[in-house]
């Protein structure tokens, strides 16, 4: 059997991670019983390539199995889950829209401020460098498309200069246009995450440039949650007409996500004690948090959707699952996984192709123990639908 006809779009996208349904902490199984989501694999459709294709296979009698995946040689990965190698901490991530069964997304690297677009079975391709200061735990570290990107192709980056954090413009080739400048910037916490919010805005989650006093001072843009439009304006329907601010009380964020139907937003944040998920209301500060993690795993990328946030992190190198109860409140324990040897190392941008599909960025050239192939790009599931009882 060839290695293409073991290892399609079922096991690169549905046997790496939280293939479940389920909504409550009770009904969820084991992480060793997460399985792949069946609708993902297309029936009788094309096959889309694999890395690695045409190299030597496997023994077919050899008794091997799918899951004994041999380690990467130089650049090649032979994960079916790696869809980008050989990049430099990637921090940053924008899915391109898809069906999910031929993932491609633009990845952002923190300290050189390259954007590859990566997907599987080719190298990555450079689509813009922007100038960054990586010398904090700056640099390039949001990218997010337009809300309207299948029309004007736009692209958005949060990146640190020498003097500021600030978000820029690209559109397709031209150099990367300034449209929110002079966002505080410190010797820490200049990090920050962008993402669309569903309904016609982009978010961008800032830090307080290591100065808490920042967070809670609505006439500075550092600690808050900014909501604007594509020339980088306050987007309609902002709480205060005219004002970018529509939460305060950031530190550290890694991530913002929002389920495609724009129920809810969510933001990660490493506290100065530890790390929180906070759920977005507009106009509102981020004082309370949905869920906190005493072991600051690194909160860093998440995803949504309407069961559950999944958050990665590039501390502990793994993957948490945070189903939703019906009464919308999470208990119980994170479901964990992408531990040690099974996982990636340390994670970090995150962003959803879909509903049943998210692309991730490990970050092991940031302080973690690389592989000859990193950093990747991989691809895991997000958990499906809402108010379900877990897998049948």
């Amino acid at each position: 059997m060839s290695l293409r006809s073991r290892v399609l779009v079922a096991g690169v996208l549905g046997g790496v991670l939280l293939s479940t349904g389920c909504a409550t902490f009770t009904d969820q199984p084991p992480p060793e019983s997460w399985r792949p989501q069946e609708q993902l694999t297309p029936q009788g459709g094309p096959e889309p390539d694999v890395p690695g294709e045409g190299r030597p296979e496997p023994d077919s009698d050899s008794g091997a199995r799918p899951s004994e995946i041999p380690p990467p040689d130089g650049c090649v990965d032979y994960n079916p889950a790696v869809i980008g190698t050989c990049m430099d901490s990637v921090t940053a991530v924008a899915a391109l829209p898809g069906d999910g069964r031929d993932p491609t997304a633009l990845v952002g690297e923190r300290r050189s401020g390259r954007i590859l677009r990566v997907k599987l079975g080719t190298d990555p391709v450079l689509v813009a460098t922007v100038p960054v200061d990586g010398s904090t735990d700056g640099g390039l570290t949001g990218l997010a498309l337009s809300p309207t990107y299948a029309e004007d192709q736009l692209i958005f980056a949060y990146v640190t200069t020498a003097t500021d954090n600030r978000v820029v413009r690209i559109a397709p080739g031209d150099v990367p246009k300034p449209i929110i400048t002079g966002i505080p910037r410190g010797a820490t916490n200049n990090r920050g995450a962008l993402a669309l919010d569903r309904h016609g805005g982009l978010l961008l989650a800032t830090g307080d440039a290591g100065n808490v006093n920042l967070a809670g001072d609505l006439k500075s843009l550092a600690g808050k949650v900014l909501r604007f439009d594509a020339a980088g304006q306050p987007a309609q329907g902002n709480p205060t007409p005219g004002s970018l601010v529509v939460a305060s009380g950031l530190r550290a964020p890694g991530g913002v996500c929002a389920p495609f139907d724009g129920s809810v937003t969510w933001v990660t944040d490493r506290g100065a004690t530890q790390d929180l998920l906070y759920k977005l209301e507009l106009g509102k500060p981020l004082s309370v948090p949905a869920w906190t993690w005493p072991d600051r795993p690194g909160v860093a990328g998440c995803s949504a959707t309407a069961a559950g946030v999944v958050v990665v992190t590039s501390t502990a190198g793994n993957a948490q699952l945070l189903p939703i109860a019906p009464d919308g409140s999470f208990s119980g324990k994170p479901q964990v996984s992408l531990e040690k040897d099974k996982g990636f190392g340390l994670l970090g941008g995150m962003d959803a192709v879909n509903d049943q599909v998210a692309v991730v960025g490990t970050v092991n050239k940031n302080g973690g123990t690389p592989v000859s192939s990193d950093d990747r790009a991989i691809v895991i599931v997000p958990p499906q639908g809402g108010g379900a009882s877990g897998p049948d």
